[in-house]
């Protein structure tokens, strides 16, 4: 009798630490996925499969950590049937559920800011008039964002509209970046032109914080950065990334640290910010893509270490300096803990919990 009394305590002892930390994480933030630009579907053009597409996107990470993802084609316009027939029914469907009660931040990456600034502006109207609550968005994590779009997507589309010219080179670095030749509809490609996205949802009433991660790593053998202003992650600039208030040569989102760690005097940082865009972690071993997987690429730096989130919460990255070399070549870098281990998109979900 005594033993099953003490193998009870023991058990119930064991439920109790596992209710508690079910309940610590179900209190926590809801993780809502927005992909970015899906480049096979403008150039392999209709039919295709908007929700198959959206889970292979985040399938190597983001995915299995994530509540809900708002998937869309890439061949409709943002303020058209991206807006109406897909983002719609899942903000629709999240307040009825009560999905982000305990608050929700949205994980975006590349054109999946634009996207998600386009929500914040008019989720509360769009609910309020369909006599719903609005979500409690705390926050956006907005991976290598083209929140001021991309000088590839105007040279795409200047190149499907036959008004670019013969240019051999920019017609490699657009098959490198799309994949393939732009068929028929530009869809989201319009949007992404620089000019036009700056215009979207350009003054938002939404005070959520808009916190920015970018990279700054080569692909396609840097056919892409030959077009891009500044530094860029091959696919997106610095201005973009960053959340700048316009677009120019920048090469950092900090006036006192490079994105690759080294504590300076950046004289092409950026100046001026879109309202509520913060950047966050910089990182030049990372490439537009890799960072939404998990591998680890190399040491991650902060241009700004903590951020207060909309609910009066913080979200932090510890960071440490490292010095190398001697007398005149001595210097000082600023890396993110755990970051030469862990992967950026990691640090950044290990953050939110």
């Amino acid at each position: 009798m005594q033993h099953k009394i003490k193998y009870f305590l023991r058990f119930s002892w064991l439920f109790l630490l596992g209710s508690v930390a079910f309940n610590s994480f179900a209190n926590g933030y809801k993780v809502v996925l927005i992909h970015g630009l899906q480049t096979s579907q403008i150039t392999s053009g209709y039919p295709i499969d908007v929700i198959g597409d959206g889970e292979s996107y985040w399938s190597e990470f983001w995915g299995q950590h994530a509540d809900v993802r708002i998937d869309w084609p890439a061949l409709e316009r943002i303020e058209g049937k991206i807006a109406s027939d897909y983002v719609w029914p899942k903000l629709k469907q999240m307040s009825q559920q009560g999905t982000c009660q305990p608050g929700c931040i949205l994980v975006t990456h590349s054109t999946g800011d634009l996207v998600a600034r386009y929500l914040l502006d008019n989720q509360a109207n769009w609910l309020e008039n369909a006599g719903l609550a609005p979500l409690n968005i705390v926050a956006t994590f907005d991976i290598a964002g083209a929140g001021g779009g991309s000088e590839l997507a105007d040279l795409a589309v200047s190149v499907a509209q036959g008004t670019s010219g013969l240019n051999p080179l920019l017609e490699a670095a657009i098959r490198a970046w799309l994949g393939g030749s732009v068929e028929g509809r530009l869809g989201v490609l319009n949007d992404l032109k620089v000019n036009n996205a700056r215009q979207i949802a350009a003054l938002p009433e939404a005070r959520t914080p808009r916190l920015r991660f970018v990279a700054d790593g080569t692909l396609f053998l840097g056919a892409t950065k030959l077009f891009l202003k500044g530094t860029d992650d091959s696919v997106v600039a610095t201005h973009s990334a960053c959340g700048a208030s316009r677009a120019d040569d920048f090469g950092s989102c900090s006036a006192s640290v490079a994105t690759s760690g080294k504590l300076a005097s950046q004289s092409d940082a950026v100046s001026g910010f879109m309202p509520y865009h913060y950047p966050m972690l910089m990182s030049d071993n990372y490439d537009h893509f890799s960072v939404i997987n998990d591998r680890a690429e190399g040491k991650v730096t902060a241009a700004q270490a903590s951020r207060q989130l909309a609910d009066g919460r913080t979200i932090n990255f510890n960071t440490y300096e490292e010095e190398t070399g001697a007398w005149f070549w001595k210097s000082t870098y600023r890396y993110v803990e755990n970051s030469g281990n862990n992967s950026l998109s990691r640090l950044m979900l290990n953050a939110m919990q």
